[in-house]
């Protein structure tokens, strides 16, 4: 009989309509999407003048301060460039001096990187005086005071002497003091309430990879319990946090407060364009003593470098989002050191990612050996199987069934056998899709006509945007796409069809996963598509090995006849299957009778 080891001319027609329709569903939306944009685009006209309106409300947040009027003072040192202002004693501008941010104008890493500039970051302690007027730090006025590498920022409200004292450190840190003398004849009240609005700013080339890993995160029961809330809201009303914290895909901004943070809570809400990805809103209280505010705390404006995370010992290397258990454990333990094991032989990133793809193959070669031998076993007992639903054409689909299992029990070979490779393969592929766009060793790291590693390629620019796609196309996720789908014309000629009717072609379907791995990968990391494309071009390679040299038809088949010799004895899984299928061929039986007798 005649082996199908390809795509057949139904099959073929199966799959050029399938991608029309695909198509079709795009350009459908093409024009929907094209009027959404100009709906858009009035709203963010809009918007930007009612963020007008804010800004200036920020900024002569005291109607007695003009903005000529705000004095400023700086420290710096080889991480950080920090300026503070004297309205509200804050923080106002922080500069990461060995990182560069994105640059959408010149599509290049070339630009300052700021995690705050331009009033995107408002914060302050917020309480009640005596006759219940509500009042802010953020809108008095403070007097700054240099001295070494330390700013002190001084105000007085109403006879009470606030003090903010910065004190720039190493290893991204800034020592942040508050102490109050008087402020007991202001207030009555026992805590303060600490406010703090963050708009997150545009970093990196991929806004929407950057904008999902925008989020909370947070400790608490000593350091030792992490959370993070990256979709709407957090509600921590029973934890004392101990430091609170607004993540990027590579860099975070830290406050923790030596006595915590209690009933928190806090909100964020997405930015579709423009210079922001995020808005977050967070308040919880801190402790006063005797109406005084005395209490430490400590910022944190820091790259997400995980030995720089672990040196802290306050857990932030939970901060990294390397994945949940194992999956972690596997960027920790094996890929992270692996990739610097490599790097460290003087390799650019693309080539250590691919001895580390070359790497994963050898580990798992053993698994893919019996996978392939797999393979070829039910390609020389095909006949028999095709032999057996021939017979059984017209019978009864659980007769079938069990007829053709009973023949790869005879020949020894175990069908769940193949399973185990794909299930090997979900936990690397979650572990990596965590490890290419969250390695900041592999930021701006470029290789072929990539610019960025941890972003996408984007050479061939469309003139219109494609739901789900973009406005691009990734030359690394094409050739990935390719290479996956010859592996699947190669794979799939042994795959058997099901025989009942309105039962899907399994092949169509696994030709059509390339396309939809596509739109997975466009925006994707192009580091995670340069493996995934040199990951399948082996197994390519391994298939023809394994294929012409390792493996022989022959011997197979002859190994097959010889196990068809052997007693058999049955595997509990096998028996149980068997058990199930004659229970449910009995009770299909009995409904045929009942049937018959009421007719």
């Amino acid at each position: 009989m005649q082996q199908n080891n390809g795509i057949d001319k139904k099959q073929m027609i199966s799959f050029a309509v399938l991608c029309l329709v695909l198509f079709g569903f795009m350009f459908y939306f093409q024009n929907k999407q094209a009027k959404e944009e100009q709906l858009k685009a009035q709203q963010q006209k809009t918007e930007q003048v009612k963020n007008a309106v804010k800004q200036t409300q920020v900024t002569n947040i005291n109607p007695n301060v003009t903005p000529n009027a705000i004095q400023t003072a700086s420290l710096g040192n080889n991480e950080l460039k920090l300026e503070f202002s004297s309205l509200g004693g804050q923080v106002s501008k922080v500069e990461l001096v060995k990182y560069k941010s994105y640059n959408h104008k010149t599509d290049n890493a070339d630009q300052p990187l700021y995690l705050i500039n331009k009033n995107n970051s408002n914060y302050g302690f917020q309480f009640k005086d005596k006759t219940g007027k509500v009042i802010n730090t953020k809108n008095l006025v403070f007097t700054p005071t240099v001295n070494g590498n330390a700013v002190t920022l001084t105000a007085d409200y109403n006879g009470a002497v606030i003090q903010f004292i910065y004190t720039l450190l190493p290893k991204y840190t800034v020592d942040f003091k508050v102490r109050t003398q008087g402020l007991s004849k202001v207030t009555a009240d026992n805590k303060a309430d600490f406010i703090w609005d963050y708009n997150v700013r545009n970093l990196e080339k991929g806004r929407a990879q950057e904008q999902s890993h925008s989020e909370f995160s947070y400790a608490f029961n000593n350091y030792k319990d992490y959370d993070y809330d990256g979709r709407t809201t957090m509600d921590e009303e029973k934890e004392t946090l101990n430091w609170i914290g607004v993540k990027q895909q590579f860099f975070t901004s830290v406050i923790e407060a030596k006595n915590g943070f209690t009933q928190s809570k806090g909100n964020q809400e997405s930015v579709e364009e423009g210079e922001y990805l995020k808005k977050f809103n967070y308040e919880g209280f801190v402790q006063m003593t005797g109406s005084e505010l005395n209490q430490d705390f400590t910022w944190y404006f820091m790259p997400l470098d995980l030995p720089l995370l672990k040196s802290y010992d306050k857990n932030f290397d939970e901060i990294l989002p390397l994945g949940w258990s194992f999956i972690g454990w596997m960027n920790r333990g094996f890929f992270i050191p692996m990739y610097n094991f490599i790097a460290s032989w003087g390799l650019t990133a693309g080539w250590a990612i691919f001895l580390l793809t070359i790497i994963v193959k050898l580990i798992l070669s053993p698994i893919m050996y019996k996978q392939h031998k797999l393979s070829a076993m039910m390609k020389v007992i095909r006949p028999e199987i095709d032999e057996v639903n021939a017979k059984l054409k017209d019978a009864d689909p659980m007769k079938k069934q069990q007829a053709t299992m009973e023949v790869y029990r005879k020949a020894g070979v175990n069908q769940m056998a193949g399973c185990l490779p794909a299930l090997v393969q979900i936990p690397i592929f979650y572990a990596l899709f965590r490890f290419f766009p969250n390695f900041i060793d592999l930021r701006g790291q470029g290789f072929w006509f990539a610019k960025d590693l941890t972003a996408y390629d984007d050479i061939i620019k469309l003139p219109f945007k494609v739901p789900f796609l973009g406005d691009h196309l990734s030359i690394f996720a094409l050739a990935c796409t390719v290479v996956i789908l010859i592996y699947t014309v190669m794979t799939s000629g042994n795959m058997q069809q099901p025989q009942q009717e309105g039962m899907p072609n399994m092949k169509v379907l696994m030709y059509i996963f390339p396309i939809t791995f596509l739109f997975f990968l466009n925006t994707s990391a192009s580091g995670l598509s340069w493996y995934y494309f040199v990951s399948n071009a082996i197994n390519i390679l391994i298939i023809l090995v394994i294929k012409y040299v390792i493996l022989d038809e022959k011997k197979i088949h002859a190994q097959i006849q010889a196990n068809k010799e052997k007693p058999k004895t049955e595997g509990k899984f096998q028996k149980r299957m068997r058990e199930m299928m004659e229970k449910a061929q009995e009770q299909q039986k009995t409904q045929e009778q009942i049937k018959n007798k009421k007719k």
